[in-house]
């Protein structure tokens, strides 16, 4: 498994497709985090916006080898093992990007509450964001893993739909994400740090079965 994530990993990189989800990431932090802001407010907004730039880093790793490539690898590891590997990989740079995110806004941000009256722990507030982060990283590849192949093939009906799953992962009720970063918007208020484990519990889970649901079928469609 070790040959497989470095094998899918160092095939992200070299394809430079990582680009495009990284700048945007990068262009939506810009937007929505300005120094000195209240550092839980701009954590949730960095969690936030990592889930669909997750989703499409799980896109980018699932399409990313030729046909005849995939079928090598897959009938060398296996197709379930070789998908799960382009998961993992995905999941493993959303993570990287998001803790790298939380580290920039924990220290660029104001370590106060959303009135200014209350003082926040920065390295509270910043462990306290890597979970909300982790928690949409997860989501962001349970919504990527349901939306690419193998269960959807068709480039028209997939990317819809991934960007459609990812709002709903972001704003339904019961969602974990949505859960994750309501926390942070809600303990800045009171200047209290929440720690969202329940939502990355159920995020967990959630993306385990999406997971394991996708290199299912990717076994049965390569037979």
């Amino acid at each position: 498994m070790t040959a497989l994530l470095r094998y899918q990993a160092a095939l992200l990189l070299r394809s430079q497709r990582w680009l495009p989800p990284v700048v945007l990431y990068a262009a939506a932090l810009g937007i929505g985090v300005q120094g000195g802001q209240p550092v839980l407010d701009s954590l949730g907004w960095a969690a936030a916006v990592l889930l669909p730039v997750a989703a499409w880093l799980v896109r980018i790793c699932v399409t990313g080898e030729p046909p005849a490539a995939r079928g090598c690898v897959s009938a060398a590891r296996g197709p379930a093992r070789a998908h799960l590997a382009c998961l993992l990989v995905a999941l493993g740079a959303a993570v990287v990007l998001g803790a790298a995110a939380t580290v920039v806004v924990t220290l660029i941000s104001d370590p106060v509450s959303t009135d200014h009256g209350t003082r926040v722990p920065p390295l509270a507030a910043g462990g306290a964001g890597l979970l909300a982060a982790l928690v949409c990283a997860l989501l962001g590849t349970a919504v990527g893993a349901l939306t690419a192949w193998p269960l959807l093939r068709s480039p028209g009906r997939a990317v819809p739909a991934l960007l459609l799953a990812a709002l709903l992962a972001l704003v339904a009720t019961g969602s974990p994400a949505r859960a994750a970063v309501d926390a942070l918007v809600t303990g800045s208020r009171s200047g209290a740090v929440p720690l969202p484990l329940f939502p990355l519990a159920v995020a967990a889970l959630v993306t385990t079965a999406a997971t394991a649901a996708a290199c299912a079928l990717s076994s049965r469609r390569s037979a």
